[in-house]
């Protein structure tokens, strides 16, 4: 929905922008910038794609996860028009909780504009026992925050459910994911990053198994290995009971992308498509950046 669109949802709840200024830019044309500048670095696989069903992809800020979330967000380009609904899942950082958080509102802003959430699909949701109401697990909650301009970006117009996941097991994540699963008119998006605050070696070896981990939709993982664990581990469930393809597309951490290699954060993208889907090689790493949110 485009800015103007505010105005037709000032009485109802929207969940203002928390992080706009921090991870990412709060000026319309500024972010606009910064996420054409990210997509256009990204190499084109248009032609050796299947179409995605799903993501998984970083939420540090831009200058730092920025590159390696593009290269998962480019692939979305040529489906604007046909994903009309997200279900987008994150994991907790502030708020300590049970089971998956349901926002209260009934929109997210962001400075381009605002996502109305599904109203008939947050419905389905609530005779789920897992999933709960809470405005604190989302009021300040980066994890989810830091897709939509991305997602507004490739997708235009589109209906969210965003959910802030807390303790819970794969199997009741998976549940959630199976109750949304629909057609190709709805993508499925999981914010996690990976090893958090190693030196850059030991970095790299934890999350190269981690990602082989998730390449062969394989054991769970630890939230040492990836802050988003919990949605991951059960979006897997899933992903192989549909029978789809994980392809890493890339992988690096912030000393890839902001120079210091003394404490990184590791950053992966995934796409999971069909067994036809081959998106060939992962993007080159990116150049140096200022400072920023790394998690």
């Amino acid at each position: 929905m485009s800015p103007e669109g505010t105005s037709r949802l000032a009485r109802e709840t929207v969940r203002p922008a928390a992080v706009a200024g921090r991870f990412y830019p709060a000026e319309a044309a500024a972010l606009g910038q910064a996420l054409d500048s990210l997509l256009a670095a990204v190499p084109d696989r248009v032609g050796r794609c299947g179409r995605p069903k799903a993501l998984i992809v970083p939420h540090a800020g831009y200058r730092y996860s920025g590159p390696v979330a593009a290269s998962a967000y480019a692939l979305l380009r040529p489906l604007r028009g046909g994903i009309v609904r997200v279900l987008l899942l994150g994991p907790v950082h502030r708020v300590p909780m049970r089971g998956l958080a349901l926002p209260d509102a009934r929109a997210f802003a962001t400075p381009l504009g605002v996502v109305p959430i599904d109203a008939e699909a947050v419905g389905r949701l609530r005779a789920l026992r897992q999933v709960v109401e809470s405005r604190a697990a989302h009021s300040e909650e980066h994890s989810l925050e830091v897709q939509l301009p991305f997602l507004q970006k490739v997708l235009g117009e589109f209906a969210l459910v965003p959910l802030a996941v807390g303790d819970a097991t794969p199997e009741q994540v998976a549940e959630v994911i199976e109750a949304l699963w629909g057609g190709p008119e709805t993508l499925i998006v999981v914010s996690s990053d990976l090893s958090h605050h190693l030196p850059y070696a030991e970095a790299q070896r934890i999350d190269a198994e981690t990602c082989a981990a998730i390449a062969g939709l394989g054991r769970s993982l630890g939230h040492d290995e990836a802050c988003g664990g919990t949605p991951i581990n059960g979006f897997v469930l899933a992903a192989r009971r549909h029978g789809l393809v994980p392809t890493l597309l890339d992988l690096r951490n912030s000393g890839d992308t902001a120079g210091d290699r003394g404490r990184v954060v590791g950053y992966a993208s995934f796409v999971f498509g069909g067994a036809d889907f081959s998106p060939g090689a992962a993007a080159p790493a990116g150049a140096s950046s200022p400072e920023g949110p790394r998690r």
